[in-house]
């Protein structure tokens, strides 16, 4: 099977990333879409990040409809900081059968080369990027194994939403319904700054 994996903090998980999924599936670049949770990405700050394990839960709420889209905790059970190549060392252990891509947005593409071990993640694994940005594609990174996709661009970002968390405004065009009662209901202060 070919599987698309979409790396990130998901904190929170929101429309935004459930857009680029279903639109990556709609084009059939793949059999399924796994959104890896990073319980810590090395450029992240660890105190920013609402618990793994509810991350995790949200992701699950959040695609609970989705067949297609697969909530992954791989990352649980390996080193902190989480590196990718480790990640995609350890999948492709586990899943012998599967092709691996990644899914990854312009504004972490622009900073792949600061990654471990970048160069054997580009030798060995495509890379689909999703705009973030009005950024032209000339100031971006070059590689048979970059494909940038003509996706919409969506003004959201998980940061902006939990700012606007924080001041207490309605998020529900921002967010499933099922993550936004999560949230109430189980640690209304996941994003207190």
């Amino acid at each position: 099977m070919k599987i698309g994996l979409f790396f990130g903090s998901f904190n929170p998980v929101h429309n935004g990333h459930l857009f680029i999924a279903h639109f990556l599936k709609q084009k059939r670049f793949f059999n399924e879409i796994w959104l890896v949770v990073s319980p810590n990405n090395p450029f992240k700050n660890k105190e920013e990040l609402a618990p793994q394990n509810h991350r995790l839960n949200m992701v699950k709420l959040a695609i609970k409809d989705y067949p297609y889209l697969i909530a992954c905790d791989a990352e649980f059970s390996l080193p902190i900081p989480s590196y990718t190549i480790n990640t995609l060392n350890y999948l492709e252990k586990q899943h012998p059968n599967n092709k691996f891509s990644l899914i990854l947005g312009a504004d972490n593409i622009k900073n792949f080369h600061q990654w471990k071990d970048y160069e054997e993640i580009l030798k060995r694994f495509t890379i689909y990027v999703y705009p973030r940005s009005n950024d032209s594609l000339e100031n971006l990174p070059q590689h048979p194994h970059i494909i940038y996709i003509d996706a919409p661009l969506l003004p959201i970002s998980a940061t902006e939403i939990r700012s606007l968390w924080f001041q207490k405004k309605t998020l529900t065009e921002y967010l499933p319904d099922s993550v936004v009662k999560y949230i109430k209901k189980v640690a209304p202060d996941f994003f207190s700054p």
